[in-house]
């Protein structure tokens, strides 16, 4: 087979080019420090690098979702910390209350401090927390609860009153009212794992389970709400316990606010009612913590296979560019001399 000149220069040209084709790809990935830079680089991993980028994605928005979460139960937790001292604080002013050396001024100031924490109370109720009502389960815009306008306390019953006088029964007598639902909110920090992430103004305050709670608007209504067995709404007692000291009704529960005495038992089973959900709430949070570290894990592992598929070894990069440099180099030369024979280096 004869090579003509033709032929000679077609080769060199092929091998430069090939080489030159070479360098370019080494020094891309050494710019990016990645050696999959497109499929043809690779098909075969293709495939593994999306599917993987594909859970680091779900990952990501696990650990953010889960990270909001925490941040919000966290910032409950402060608020649920004031509710127990209101509770505690409460229950000091009603015990001092009972001596009977005070007067009816004294009795008014202390009725008056209960009323007081009763507001602090109503302002814990009513925090929010990103611009969201926090304890009013999906109706988080709003507001969860208000004064009851049609609130008769009984006795005494007010001749001129005609609204239902109080019965501890009847969720719609008592002095607050709750307009938010008894849906929590449920966050999936695993696939497939729900997890509640907060508390309901109803389960909370009111003492009346998700599972026990009727929505008043219903048409037609509901049958009344009313607490657990064992629970209590913690805004009529604050409420009573306040009508009980203003009226000296120790003992009497057929005389104002049904005595301090019950009250004071009734303050104690708020705070225990409070410290329970509270202690949940604690629990839920250590859960997403702990689910968290596990999805960070999950994160690290995920990137060491991205990497394994797409990373290029920096070094072993650039000797390989130093290698094709050299190359490129020598073709040059050769090139070079070849270009330089005429048909004068015959004759």
């Amino acid at each position: 087979m004869k090579v003509t000149e033709n032929t000679t220069y077609r080769l060199m040209n092929t091998n430069l080019n090939r080489i030159t084709n070479n360098l370019q790809d080494l020094r891309n990935q050494g710019a990016t420090g990645l050696k999959l830079n497109k499929p043809s680089d690779d098909p075969t991993a293709i495939r593994p690098v999306l599917t993987t980028r594909t859970q680091l994605r779900t990952t990501e928005r696990y650990l953010e979702t889960m990270g909001v979460s925490l941040d919000k139960m966290q910032a409950t937790d402060g608020h649920l910390e004031h509710v127990e001292n209101v509770l505690q604080r409460a229950k000091e002013i009603a015990i001092n209350s009972v001596n009977g050396a005070m007067n009816q001024a004294d009795l008014n100031t202390l009725a008056d401090e209960i009323a007081q924490l009763r507001e602090e109370l109503l302002d814990a109720a009513n925090a929010k927390i990103d611009g969201k009502y926090i304890f009013a389960g999906y109706r988080e815009n709003t507001k969860p609860f208000t004064v009851n306008p049609n609130y008769n306390p009984n006795p005494p019953t007010d001749p001129l009153n005609p609204n239902p006088p109080y019965d501890p029964a009847d969720a719609s007598t008592w002095p607050y009212l709750y307009n938010g639902d008894n849906n929590p909110t449920e966050l999936e920090i695993t696939p497939g794992e729900l997890l509640e992430v907060n508390l309901t103004g109803n389960d909370l305050f009111m003492g009346i389970s998700n599972a026990n709670w009727n929505d008043p608007s219903t048409i037609p209504p509901n049958p009344p709400n009313t607490s657990d067995a064992g629970r209590i709404d913690i805004f009529s007692i604050l409420t009573r316990t306040e009508e009980a000291i203003r009226a000296g009704n120790v003992d009497n529960p057929a005389g104002a606010g049904g005595g301090i005495q019950a009250n004071i038992d009734n303050l104690e089973v708020a705070a225990d009612q409070e410290r329970r959900l509270r202690s949940q709430l604690g629990t839920r949070a250590a859960r997403v913590d702990s689910a968290i570290l596990h999805q960070e894990d999950v994160e690290v592992d995920l990137n060491q296979i991205l990497s394994r598929y797409q990373d290029a070894d920096l070094i072993e990069t650039f000797n390989a560019i130093t290698k094709q440099e050299t190359a490129y180099q020598a073709a040059l030369n050769i090139t070079a001399r070849v270009s330089d024979i005429t048909i004068l280096n015959y004759f």
